[in-house]
């Protein structure tokens, strides 16, 4: 079973929670709210986003990388990620 099947639930109720966190930000711009407290919603968004990252990014460093019983397809993954860390620190 894959670990985002594992954890379906909790990962959705963290993508939830991220695009209540937006639509936050949204109502904030739309309503003319202060700047500082957009921008401190901004930067919850983002550590939400980064540790959902993270989260994944372990789980699947754990799940298709480290298990060695997929030995074959090792290098193919270590591809993978090393692409996912490029596009994600552009």
């Amino acid at each position: 079973m894959s670990h985002i099947v594992r954890n379906q639930s909790k990962l959705l109720a963290r993508t939830r929670r991220i695009g209540g966190q937006v639509a936050a930000i949204e109502k904030a711009l739309a309503e003319g709210a202060e700047c500082a407290a957009i921008l401190t919603q901004v930067a919850a968004v983002r550590g939400a986003v980064q540790g959902l990252l993270l989260e994944l990014m372990s789980e699947h460093l754990q799940e298709h990388v480290a298990d060695e019983s997929r030995r074959d397809l090792r290098k193919k993954e270590i591809d993978t990620v090393m692409s996912l860390f490029r596009s994600y620190m552009k």
